[in-house]
């Protein structure tokens, strides 16, 4: 099994649990979000299971509204390094807003990271889309939301030249003949363009990956093109079969229309699963997890797409609203005006709507077997290249590892140890050549032909 075709695996880190209610549950750890103890923990037997890397999502702004996971967490970039310290080979994956910080300041803490861990840091590429997260900056309010993706672009474009300003070799560490660095091989960016005025060169010599891996989660049009542009691997949502198809094949459209290798291009498909040993096992972990998702939390998790949104001020079971404000729009675009067409097109109340929007539609639920299977037929039709499970009860993740990973190494579908040391290598991705390398060798090419 090539590293690139096979089955790929991630593990989301969120603490006291997922959802506004996780945390009521008997075993959910309250401080979870920031007890290093129960990451470190979750983080080792991710790395017993090989998978390719951990995922740690992120936003700078909440209220009285947000939900536990979010009210009290480490900042990624801390944690993704203290994690690096306990583990050998996942990869170290975090969220990390174009919008509230300074490409000079976070290229520089993903260097840091790749450098700590080996070649294990990933970055996920995000704008932020909750409109309160501007006040916490000076800000009056966010940019809109084209201009937050050509923001992305340009923060992108110039996190990858402060990356290269260093050549390998560069460091030449010469005690007897006085050289510690070789100045031909450093290079100072002097970017200028539309958002950004960077000068470089960072203060941080080449890390083993080159370019830290680049994640995204594109649903809009502006998203799918910067991702199919720009990402190595996208987050996407589960709905069914046939649209996360479509979604996949949409993104490798356009992977090929920007000049990329479409297969270089990873699509992973948010999962929690709920696997028992018997059928009935199944079920009343199914009711624990059902349990705690009462249509007030459904109500939240379906506002916060839509700006924070109030719905429980709507009867639940008339109409969903059909007037989409502005600010609605400048929030979670892509989603908004999916679930808005939706309702419209199928004339579906707002209970309708929380229950398919609001609730999580990511469950495989099953026996071990069950759930290998349904994970293979999902893998094999073309629908993603791999999951992001998410813990939906604590302790899913000890039993995923011990009781579905088995049967999809004997089914030669997953790994069954790591080839590689870094997270580019977990994806069969090659490390990222420095620019001007690059160019040195092309006008050599060229002078000799």
């Amino acid at each position: 099994m090539s590293l690139a075709s096979g089955l790929k695996l991630s593990f989301m880190l969120h603490g006291v649990g997922r959802g506004w209610a996780t945390w009521r549950h008997p075993e959910a750890v309250i401080d979870g979000s920031t007890n290093i103890d129960l990451y470190a923990q979750q983080a080792k037997l991710a790395e017993k299971g090989k998978f390719d890397f951990l995922f740690v999502a992120d936003s700078l702004q909440i209220d009285e509204k947000s939900m536990p996971q979010y009210l009290s967490r480490f900042e990624p970039a801390t944690i993704l390094s203290a994690l690096a310290m306990v583990t050998e080979k996942i990869g170290l994956v975090g969220t990390f807003s174009v919008s509230y910080t300074e490409p000079f300041n976070l290229a520089r803490q993903l260097a840091s990271l790749d450098k700590l861990s080996g070649g294990r840091a990933g970055w996920n590429v995000v704008t932020s889309w909750l409109e309160g997260t501007a006040a916490n900056f000076g800000h009056d309010k966010h940019l809109a939301h084209p201009d937050r993706y050509r923001l992305a672009a340009e923060f992108l474009e110039v996190a990858r030249g402060l990356w290269d300003s260093y050549e390998p070799g560069a460091i030449v560490g010469d005690k007897e003949g006085g050289i510690f660095l070789d100045p031909s091989k450093l290079h100072t960016l002097n970017h200028a363009g539309e958002f950004l005025k960077v000068r470089g060169p960072l203060n941080i010599d080449r890390t083993p990956q080159g370019h830290p891996t680049i994640f995204q989660a594109g649903i809009s049009n502006d998203g799918r093109d910067f991702a199919g542009r720009h990402a190595d691997a996208i987050f996407s949502v589960l709905k069914d079969l046939q649209k996360s198809f479509e979604y996949r094949a949409d993104l490798r459209r356009r992977a090929a229309a920007a000049g990329r290798d479409p297969d270089k291009l990873y699509v992973f498909g948010g999962m929690s699963t709920v696997v028992g040993s018997t059928r009935e096992e199944v079920q009343r972990l199914s009711r624990e997890r059902n349990a705690l998702n009462p249509i007030e939390s459904v109500l939240s998790a379906l506002g916060q797409y839509f700006h924070d949104y109030d719905f429980s001020k709507h009867p639940l079971d008339e109409l969903f609203p059909s007037d989409l404000k502005p600010e609605w729009l400048n929030s979670a675009r892509g989603t908004v005006i999916e679930v808005a067409e939706v309702a419209k097109r199928e004339n579906l109340t707002l209970r309708q709507v929380a229950e398919r929007y609001g609730r999580p539609t990511d469950s495989f639920e099953g026996t071990p077997e069950e759930v290998a299977d349904k994970i293979q037929h999902w893998f094999e039709a073309g629908a993603v290249d791999g999951f992001m499970l998410g813990e939906a009860l604590p302790g899913q993740l000890k039993v995923f590892v011990e009781e579905v990973v088995p049967l999809l190494q004997k089914r030669s579908l997953f790994r069954t140890e790591y080839e590689a040391s870094t997270l580019r290598g977990h994806l069969g991705l090659s490390e990222q050549e420095n620019r001007y390398v690059s160019a040195a060798q092309s006008r050599s090419h060229a002078a000799s032909a």
